[in-house]
């Protein structure tokens, strides 16, 4: 699941293997699965009260994991996904759902992460590869690496050094992840694995 679609190329680049694509509003990341020859689906926001307090997030989880379960997705790895999603979808995959986030969890959760390290000032910053729960920026976290905040930064300058290290990190505990599974391990099993690095 994912947005811009520069993470999901990385998936790409680093071999991975991808069933699906699914989107919660129009962008680029569906036509990169199409170039790719896999299944690109929108499941519009906008169909369910778009970003607004009218939000079905019930439904629309509930629509979401019974959408995944229909392709046989046992592993998502979401990335520019704008959607907090509920019990629903999480208990359809239970701790199979993995998130990418421009900050070192758990500071600075949310849309604006990157934008709320520089206004506070922090010396460094970084991405976290994490099992995604029911809260938002929440669950278990797999892996972290720091990116230092340099004089001068812009919220552009820094997210895109963020956004290099994201795309070696992330592709590689998705297939760390994607291994464990095969072995029957959960993938939180893998965060002493990252940690022997």
């Amino acid at each position: 699941m994912s947005g811009s679609g520069t993470i999901l190329e990385a998936m790409f680049a680093a071999g991975l293997e991808v069933a699906l694509v699914v989107a919660d509003r129009p962008c680029r990341a569906l036509e990169v699965a199409d170039d790719h020859g896999i299944d690109a689906l929108l499941l519009d926001r906008a169909l369910y009260g778009g970003f607004t307090p009218a939000f079905d997030r019930d439904a629309y989880s509930r629509d979401l994991a019974t959408l995944l379960a229909s392709h046989r997705i046992d592993l998502v790895a979401m990335a520019g996904f704008g959607t907090v999603t509920t019990r629903a979808f999480h208990e359809a995959l239970p701790g199979r759902v993995l998130n990418t986030h421009p900050s070192l969890l758990p500071d600075f959760k949310g849309w604006h992460a990157v934008a709320a390290a520089l206004a506070a000032g922090v010396p460094e910053s970084g991405c976290t590869v994490h099992v995604a729960t029911e809260a938002l920026d929440d669950g278990p976290i797999l892996a972290q690496r720091r990116v230092p905040v340099l004089d001068g930064d812009t919220e552009h300058d820094l997210h895109e050094r963020i956004k290099t290290v994201e795309r070696v990190l992330y592709p590689d505990v998705v297939a760390r992840v994607m291994r464990a599974l095969a072995e029957g391990r959960e993938p939180a099993s893998i965060v002493t694995e990252m940690g022997d690095e």
